[in-house]
């Protein structure tokens, strides 16, 4: 399904292949030999979605670009099932596998890979080559990678990385009721979505 969003309709390439069951929203831009799946959806909220040539974005992942924070992926790169891509940049021949998180600013270099479930977290750059094992969060400018049950070293080093600020634009100390207010008004913008003939 093709929406269009904030003024801004998604782009396909006849080379490219949009399931049926897959949702473009707003200002999508696939490149070309572009493969989107069964459940899959690309929402450019007020910030671009953007693909490389022979992208496949399996089902039902997410890939969502932000203000300020577009979501690019390059060429050659492989979206695993119910992945999340959130603002994240995913750099050339990138292997990104079932259920992994990027953030926003999140940045995945060059013939990196993230295995399964694993955490790539926001403002955070893998350098080319990296691997992130199944499970583990990786955090930082450079990035290291940790298990999960090193949360108070993760946490060292997040802390920092200004999660509130880069995703909601608030003050770290924002009550959850005043993010949420903010969040449910902004995304009320889809209300006004309308469907394009495919």
């Amino acid at each position: 399904m093709l929406l269009e969003h904030r003024g801004k309709s998604p782009v396909v390439p006849e080379s490219a292949y949009v399931a049926p069951s897959a949702v473009l929203c707003g200002a999508v831009v696939l490149g070309e030999h572009t493969r989107v799946l069964h459940g899959a959806v690309l929402t450019a909220e007020d910030g671009e979605v953007r693909t490389g040539a022979n992208v496949v974005v399996m089902e039902n992942a997410l890939v969502r670009g932000r203000e300020n924070h577009p979501a690019v992926l390059g060429d050659a790169v492989l979206i695993g099932p119910h992945a999340h891509i959130n603002g994240a940049t995913v750099e050339d021949e990138v292997f990104v596998a079932t259920g992994v998180s990027m953030f926003p600013g999140a940045v995945a270099g060059a013939r990196s890979e993230l295995r399964i479930n694993s955490v790539l977290h926001v403002n955070s750059r893998l350098h080319p080559g990296t691997v992130v094992p199944i499970g583990w969060i990786a955090v930082g400018d450079p990035a290291e990678s940790f298990s999960p049950d090193r949360h108070a070293e993760i946490w060292e080093i997040q802390r920092d990385l200004d999660f509130e600020g880069t995703v909601y634009g608030v003050p770290s100390d924002t009550p959850m009721r005043t993010i949420m207010a903010r969040q449910a008004a902004y995304y009320s913008a889809h209300t006004n979505d309308g469907h394009l003939d495919n």
